[in-house]
């Protein structure tokens, strides 16, 4: 079978042949249909980020997955169904208790693997296997759409673990900032539109850009950090009760605390390289102690997370997903979904050409 992989020592990915696997006693066997490729997969391909599989000179790409299911193998799937996998899994030598309570999501990454990320190959293959309880069913009309749950989900974590951080109090916010104009920060502004009064969403592209489109579209406004940095952010629009950073720029963690709102918190995504930098750290010590902020690190998530993802997904405008997606491409032309231009948003390989 076809699968798109990056072997030790390259930068640039590859169509490379290898066996259809064979689900084991609980596996279900699925039948891929498309993949996204977003930012994780870029940081992978620069050697930033993720690992290979230990025995094996390549890694198959690929962590947002939809597919039908090809043989259930004795689960409770039937022929047909669509599905979205999760990404974590447990190390060779057994599950540790995140797994067994069902929060892989809360693991230290030095006790998981991530398919398609580290240790363990993804998605981006004609077929792939996987536990039954790895799989997230998706209604038949979603299937286009499917692979942006994986995404979706990762940002129904993060807003709900700021929530949570704020559930001691009779907590009321009315003004949200996405940090990151990048596919999962335009999913991010989508999700927030019905939660907040007002949603805004920064980034560093001149106009036209189709963005920035999308983010007006959906009643947003766009704020050009060129122009205001974060940290001023409140004198010249407003205090956020809600701070979701998306972008893996180290500073954007602390400016945000200048950016929040009494009360406020700040949910981390980025993953940064290591930098060095001055802060005020009494200043920002004090803004934490005398407003009550707060700042939350989150990353992936759990089956929980996923099917809330589905919801979401089948809730958002046709129009939406349209401008989002702005390539699919079949897996014999692969190269082009890993292309990134001004006009990219978000593409995906496509395995089913049916």
């Amino acid at each position: 079978m076809h699968a798109v992989a990056l072997r030790r020592g390259e930068t640039s990915p590859e169509l490379i042949e290898k066996p259809r696997p064979e689900p084991e006693p609980g596996e279900a066997l699925v039948r891929t249909l498309r993949v996204g490729v977003d930012g994780t997969d870029h940081e992978i391909l620069a050697g930033h980020h993720g690992g290979f599989p230990a025995d094996d000179d390549h890694l198959v790409l690929g962590h947002e997955a939809v597919g039908v299911v090809d043989d259930p193998n004795g689960t409770a799937f039937a022929e047909g169904d669509v599905v979205v996998p999760t990404v974590r899994r447990p190390l060779p030598d057994g599950p540790t208790e995140y797994f067994e309570r069902g929060e892989p999501d809360m693991a230290p990454p030095d006790e998981t693997t991530e398919r398609g990320i580290s240790g363990e190959h993804g998605f981006m293959s004609e077929y792939f296997t996987s536990p039954a309880e790895n799989l997230v069913p998706v209604p038949d009309e979603l299937a286009d759409w499917g692979f942006l749950v994986e995404p979706i989900s990762i940002s129904e974590k993060a807003i709900e673990h700021a929530r949570a951080s704020r559930s001691a109090f009779d907590w009321r916010p009315e003004s949200a900032l996405v940090l990151g104009n990048g596919s999962l920060g335009l999913l991010t502004v989508a999700m927030l539109d019905s939660e907040f009064d007002r949603v805004y969403c920064l980034g560093r592209r001149d106009r036209p850009d189709p963005t920035i489109d999308v983010i007006e579209e959906l009643g947003a406004a766009y704020v050009d950090s060129r122009v205001t940095p974060v940290d001023q952010i409140p004198d010249a629009h407003e205090p956020m009760d809600f701070i979701y950073e998306a972008t893996g720029y180290a500073k954007h963690a602390f400016e945000s605390v200048e950016a929040l709102a009494p009360n406020g918190v700040a949910a981390l995504l980025g993953v940064p390289d290591s930098w060095s930098f001055e802060i005020d750290g009494g200043k920002l010590h004090r803004e934490l102690v005398m407003n009550n902020k707060a700042l939350v690190g989150s990353v992936n998530s759990n089956y929980r997370h996923f099917e809330s993802a589905v919801e979401t997904l089948a809730d958002m405008p046709e129009w939406l997903l349209d401008d989002l997606v702005t390539g699919v491409y079949d897996v014999s032309n692969f190269e082009s979904a890993f292309a990134d231009d001004e006009t990219t948003i978000k593409t995906a390989v496509k395995f089913d050409s049916q």
